[in-house]
C-alpha cells in the first residue's frame, strides 16, 4: 500500500500513527481529515445531541492510562471529526509535543461518545465508511465493532462510543479498548 493511500487511511480515522510513520507537513495530515469530514457530514444535531455531552465525563485519568499501560495526562477535549461533538484525549509519556487533542497521536487514548438521536447514524454512518473493515464484536452494547485499524465502536441504547488506545511505537490495541470499553459502558 502506498505511503498516500496509507496516511489517507489513517489520517481519516483520526490516528496519529500514520502521522508519525508518513513524510511531509502537517498539511497532509490535515487535509486527509478534511477529506474525511466531506465524505461523513453529521446529522443535524438536536438540543441532546453529542454538542452538549462532555466525553470526558465517562472516563478517568486512571481508566484511561490503565488502557495506555502508563501514566497519562489528565483529559483534554478535542474535536471528533467522524463523530462529531468533542473526544476526550489523554496523553501518555511519548506522545508527540505539541499535541494537539483534534488530531490523532500516537502514545494517546481518544474516546468520543455521542449522545442522543444522532448517535444511532453516527455509528451507521462511520461503520459503512470506505475505509472501515468492520468487524463484528459481542458482548458490548447492542451492537459493537473494530474498524479494522484502531478503535472500538460500541452502540449502547442513545449513546455511540468510539475506543482508540494507541500505545507510543506500536499498532492500537483491541483489548485495551475492550478493557476501557467495560470500564465506561457501566456508566451510560
Amino acid at each position: 500500500m502506498g505511503r498516500k493511500r496509507l496516511l489517507l487511511r489513517f489520517g481519516a480515522l483520526g490516528i496519529g500513527v500514520a502521522l508519525a510513520l508518513a513524510p511531509g507537513p502537517a498539511a497532509s495530515a490535515s487535509k486527509s481529515v478534511n477529506h474525511h469530514a466531506k465524505h461523513h457530514k453529521a446529522p443535524k444535531k438536536s438540543g441532546n445531541s453529542t454538542a452538549s455531552f462532555n466525553s470526558c465525563s465517562v472516563v478517568t485519568q486512571a481508566e484511561a492510562a490503565s488502557a495506555l499501560g502508563s501514566s497519562v495526562t489528565p483529559g483534554v477535549l478535542g474535536n471528533a471529526v467522524v463523530e462529531g461533538g468533542f473526544a476526550c484525549v489523554f496523553y501518555g509519556p511519548s506522545a508527540p509535543t505539541p499535541s494537539t487533542p483534534n488530531v490523532g497521536q500516537p502514545d494517546s487514548v481518544r474516546v468520543v461518545v455521542v449522545k442522543g438521536p444522532d448517535a444511532l447514524t453516527f455509528y451507521n454512518n462511520y461503520k459503512s465508511s470506505p475505509e472501515v473493515r468492520a468487524k463484528a464484536l459481542t458482548g458490548y452494547g447492542q451492537q459493537s465493532y473494530y474498524d479494522g485499524y484502531a478503535s472500538l465502536n460500541v452502540l449502547k441504547g442513545v449513546y455511540y462510543i468510539r475506543i482508540a488506545v494507541v500505545p507510543a511505537g506500536s499498532a492500537p490495541s483491541l483489548s485495551d479498548e475492550e478493557n476501557l470499553a467495560n470500564a465506561i459502558l457501566p456508566k451510560l
